[in-house]
């Protein structure tokens, strides 16, 4: 048989075996039994796979053709279920990739991917070649110990293979640990990857583990690293010699304050506001200099720059900076002279700003407020000296609030929680966050102030060179997510508004007409997923949900890495020329800026979340047999998730456990009917569950419905 003819049988009858062919079985659908015809055969597929041709899955050991043409590169997304997709670069198209067919490829790894010439339902189908770039080369895990072996199974079900430990890489681990672990080496799918542990986290069970098992498996580091500490004893002291003052806005006589959580430790922000005589007010926000004391390129610029923001977990603070810099030197204290970068802004009663300057200055914060000190004076239940200027405030911010929503913004108000935790670290009781009027003072005073930067440098580049600038810009929502979004609407029989559906009043209207229903929370829930996230970037493209042109982060360069790159541009700005910057490396500085940034304030937030939910299911796991109201939050084939109205805890109420009748799943009616009893169980229905199973290892929490 000549090799052209070969070669089109075996491309013929494997490109009708989605799954695959073993040479063997290549063979048989061949006929051939000779030993030179099979021979003649694996030197053929041999040549195939050389070229490209044909593919070799090494776990199954089965050959799948692939299509001709370049190779594509994206980033790997995992689901729990193993199977994953990846993205193509400046493309919305998802290439499948089955369980089999991942290579060595773990979750978010950038890799290179062939495709197959049959497809896997609506999906093209490939298969991964290589990874290009790992995301993370740490994981965290349990470790278990053989007789001749040990070996770590990773926290992450995303990370679906056990890593092989050799005797000499367990630094002394115990059966049973935490521990954090190196990829070392993996070379084939056939084989488990190698790894060496680096760091002993500790036992289950023991104060601040679990905690710190998610920030590792998040790729945040609990430490500074000895350059950086280093560093710190060249900080200049906190006196600041008269040459500085001199050389800034003196404001420290004028009345300013700040305005936090009660257990802040780092305040980057004041504010100060004062009645003009033609009736406007003049108010000021005043934001720690950390630019005066991080100077770019030093060892701390470049660990901030990798952190990229500050995480907030439940039991912790993992800073951006070291805590002599955020929670002493820059940190604006009570009654301290403090280095400050200040917004001073002219605003109509009507919220219109008609002036303003930003320039550096030096303040000394009168006092330090926390969010229900201020909300008590503005409720008239707490006396202070500041009392009259905190509810001109609060007046200003009333004002604030509805212009900027007729303005398009869309005001997002989603709950939260917060933790009691005793000496061990256990949540002994969890309790909704309340949103007061004091924090939307200092939100929208913040706002005010970002937006207020990037116009002015919107105006500078009307008028001089083109300046880069880092812009925090908000896309609209895509097509695809705004049809499912809409398909949710009229499943739950919630009135569309006529008119366009990608604008920012479309938003404002659903989400006020639902305000009051059972379903708001879950359809404000599923409008905020339907959005697209909220970036950093060089390209000024506006912000969509905020319904802004120009947007920045300005206000918290303590723990945002963006704001203190702004600092620094607005420094460069206002006093050199702008044809003596050099804009072309520049431009590729903040460009990397914005992708670091964006990506660890995704990696942060992610880490926050696990955190929550790890905390809430080790509340939950003390509350077995017990009954509770909730929500119904999510329905699927295999059942129904719940959210608890309190507590915001998640479970799932498994489709075998509804045993009153036959469940048939519903996609379009986002609910599960019983057949018989024509009973629906329909998201954001309201229900009540008994806690049935908490698996802390795995995450899982199991309710029961209460009939």
């Amino acid at each position: 048989m000549k090799n052209q003819k070969i070669e089109k049988r075996i491309l013929s009858i494997i490109k009708n075996s989605p799954a695959g062919l073993s040479s063997k079985e290549i063979a048989a659908r061949l006929k051939m039994t000779s030993k030179p015809a099979m021979k003649h055969m694996r030197r053929t597929i041999q040549h195939m796979r050389n070229q490209g041709r044909l593919f070799k899955n090494n776990r199954s050991k089965k050959y799948i053709s692939s299509t001709p043409g370049k190779m594509l590169t994206g980033e790997l997304q995992l689901t729990r279920a193993g199977f994953g997709f990846v993205k193509e670069a400046d493309s919305s198209s998802e290439i499948y990739i089955s369980r089999d067919h991942l290579n060595t490829a773990f979750d978010r790894d950038q890799v290179e991917v062939k495709l197959y010439a049959h497809t896997h339902g609506k999906h093209v189908e490939g298969f991964v070649t290589k990874v290009i770039k790992r995301y993370r080369t740490r994981f965290v895990g349990t470790f278990h110990k053989t007789a001749h072996y040990g070996y770590v199974i990773p926290d992450d079900p995303k990370i679906y293979r056990d890593f092989y430990i050799s005797d000499k890489n367990t630094i002394k681990a115990s059966e049973g640990q935490k521990v954090l672990i190196s990829l070392e080496n993996w070379p084939s799918d056939h084989l488990n990857p190698e790894g060496t542990i680096i760091d002993i986290i500790g036992f289950p069970g023991e104060a601040g583990v679990d905690i710190a098992s998610v920030a590792y498996g998040h790729q945040l580091q609990l430490k500074f690293p000895q350059t950086v500490l280093a560093e710190l004893k060249n900080t200049p002291v906190s006196t600041i010699p008269p040459e500085e003052i001199s050389q800034r806005l003196d404001l420290r006589d004028q009345i300013c304050f700040t305005i936090d959580p009660e257990d802040a430790r780092d305040f980057d922000d004041a504010v100060s506001l004062e009645t003009l005589e033609n009736g406007n007010f003049r108010l000021g926000v005043h934001i720690a200099d950390v630019s005066h004391y991080v100077p770019e390129g030093s060892e701390i610029d470049k660990e901030a720059y990798n952190r990229g923001t500050s995480v907030y977990l439940v039991d912790r603070v993992i800073p951006m900076l070291p805590e002599e810099l955020s929670n002493d030197l820059c940190s604006l204290q009570p009654e301290t002279d403090k280095l400050t970068y200040s917004c001073i802004m002219d605003v109509t009663k009507q919220g219109r700003v008609v002036g303003y300057k930003i320039v550096p200055s030096v303040i000394n914060s009168k006092k330090r407020y926390t969010y229900e000190e201020v909300q008590e004076i503005i409720d008239g239940k707490r006396e202070d000296p500041f009392a009259s200027r905190l509810l001109l405030m609060h007046t200003l911010c009333k004002s604030l609030t509805k212009k900027r929503l007729a303005g398009g913004s869309i005001d997002f108000e989603t709950p939260e929680v917060s933790f009691s935790l005793d000496e061990t670290g256990f949540p002994s009781a969890i309790k909704p966050k309340n949103r007061l009027d004091s924090h939307r003072l200092i939100e929208e005073f913040m706002l005010l102030a970002n937006r207020t930067i990037a116009e002015f440098i919107s105006r500078s580049n009307k008028s001089e060179a083109q300046l880069p600038f880092v812009y925090r810009v908000h896309e609209k929502p895509d097509q695809e997510k705004m049809a499912k979004f809409l398909n949710f609407l009229h499943a739950l029989s919630v009135e569309i508004p006529k008119g366009k559906h990608n604008t920012t009043n479309f938003f404002q209207t659903v989400l006020s007409n639902i305000k009051d229903s059972n379903e708001s929370f879950v359809i404000r829930e599923v409008a905020l997923r339907s959005m697209m996230k909220a970036v950093y970037d060089i390209k000024n493209i506006g912000h969509f949900g905020l319904g802004f042109k120009h947007y920045t982060h300005f206000t918290s360069p303590i723990r945002r890495y963006p704001d203190l790159s702004v600092h620094r541009l607005l420094k460069r700005y206002t006093t050199q020329p702008a044809h003596r910057i050099n804009t072309s490396n520049l431009i590729k500085r903040l460009d990397d800026i914005c992708s670091q940034s964006t990506r660890m304030e995704r990696a942060a937030m992610e880490a926050e979340r696990d955190s929550i939910r790890l905390k809430q299911n080790e509340y939950i796991s003390r509350h077995i047999g017990e009954e509770f109201d909730g929500i119904i939050s999510g329905v699927l084939s295999f059942g129904i998730f719940v959210e608890l109205s309190d507590t915001l805890v998640e479970g799932l109420v498994h489709i075998q456990n509804l045993t009153d009748d036959y469940y048939i799943y519903d996609e379009e009616s986002y609910a599960l009917i019983g057949k018989e009893s024509n009973r629906r169980l329909r998201l954001a229905d309201p229900v009540r569950i008994r806690v049935d199973k908490v698996n802390l290892e795995t995450g899982k929490v199991d309710f029961l419905l209460v009939e």
